[in-house]
Formats: structure tokens, C-alpha cells, sequence
């Protein structure tokens, strides 16, 4: 890529980044590009799609799955102090932009996703916290990932649109650990 198409690139990813913070992801691309200084074409060449725009915007934050999943793991006390901290964490990462956790969550496992590889970094770091729990004898059988997944991403959603604070949000990530759990 040449350094002004990299730099254009570049400049379109921070400003969305921005604008979806501010008005989330449903906002004008147009407003996008001219805040990014490019035209529309310049902007729709380098994501012809929006869910290709979004994916670039989420690739600094795939780090920081990992790095959550890391810090649940080393929470020290019961394994529902654990999961929850997890669920807390999980709900943070996908409403990180404004209709994020609705985005993210009905992604979940659909093929034709430009973020489905966003949604299997979650899948595959819920994934360690329930084999932890799975090895403490902690965890029900027959619970899957995206299933939890699905859960905590709907108690996001809720959350996201309702503009909960965290204090409202624990009590229902608690109903949804008190179920996981034996």
C-alpha cells in the first residue's frame, strides 16, 4: 500500500473509531469521511462495507480479549467471583461502541460475518474460563460457549440500549452465573 493510501487507511480507522463511539454503529459513513478529511470513494475502497470498516476498528481490541480472559483466570476466591468478573469484563469489550454488544452477539457463529473472527477470539477466551470451570467441577454439563456467549451478550445489549450503569447490570450477570453453575 503507498504511505498517503496507508495514511488515508489509517485515518479513516481512528475516525471511526470516533464517530461509533459517539453515535455507534449504525452512524453515517459519510460523516466518517469527511471528518477523516477523504472522499466517499476513498473511503468506500478501502471498506466496501461498513461490517469491513467495523472489523478494522476491532482488530486493537482483539489484544485486549485475551489479556480480560488472562485477568478472570487469575482472580483468586469461588469460581462465581471468577465468572463474574469475566462476564463484567466480557460485557466492557463488546460495549466499548454503541450498539456494539447487539452487533457483536448476533455475529456469533454466523459464516458470513466480516467479524466473525473478532467473535471467535471471544468464543475461544470464554472458552478457557468455562474448561477452568469445568476443571473445578463448577460448571453444569452441556453448557457451550456461545451460549453464554449469547446470554451475557443480550444482558449487554439491554444494557447497551438502556444505558445501564454497571451497578444495574451486576445483579442480572449474577442471575446468569447463579444458572451456570452447580
Amino acid at each position: 500500500m503507498r504511505a498517503d493510501a496507508k495514511r488515508n487507511y489509517d485515518r479513516i480507522v481512528e475516525v471511526a473509531r470516533e464517530v461509533f463511539r459517539e453515535q455507534g454503529y449504525d452512524a453515517s459513513l459519510d460523516l466518517v469521511a469527511k471528518r477523516a478529511g477523504v472522499g466517499p470513494g476513498t473511503l468506500y475502497r478501502h471498506f466496501p462495507t461498513r461490517e469491513n470498516l467495523i472489523d478494522a476498528i476491532m482488530q486493537s481490541w482483539v489484544d485486549r480479549v485475551d489479556e480480560a480472559a488472562d485477568k478472570a483466570l487469575a482472580q483468586e476466591g469461588p469460581p462465581r467471583d471468577l465468572l463474574l468478573h469475566w462476564f463484567e469484563e466480557y460485557v466492557a469489550l463488546i460495549s466499548l461502541h454503541k450498539g456494539g454488544p447487539a452487533k457483536i452477539t448476533s455475529a456469533m457463529d454466523d459464516p458470513a460475518s466480516p467479524i466473525r473472527t473478532k467473535c471467535e477470539v471471544l468464543k475461544t477466551a470464554g472458552d478457557r474460563v468455562l474448561d477452568w470451570l469445568r476443571a473445578e467441577g463448577a460448571l453444569r454439563e452441556g453448557v457451550e460457549v456461545t451460549q453464554v456467549a449469547r446470554l451475557v451478550g443480550g444482558v449487554a445489549t439491554v444494557a447497551d440500549q438502556g444505558d445501564l450503569d454497571p451497578a444495574t447490570v451486576r445483579p442480572l450477570l449474577e442471575v446468569v452465573a447463579d444458572g451456570l453453575l452447580v
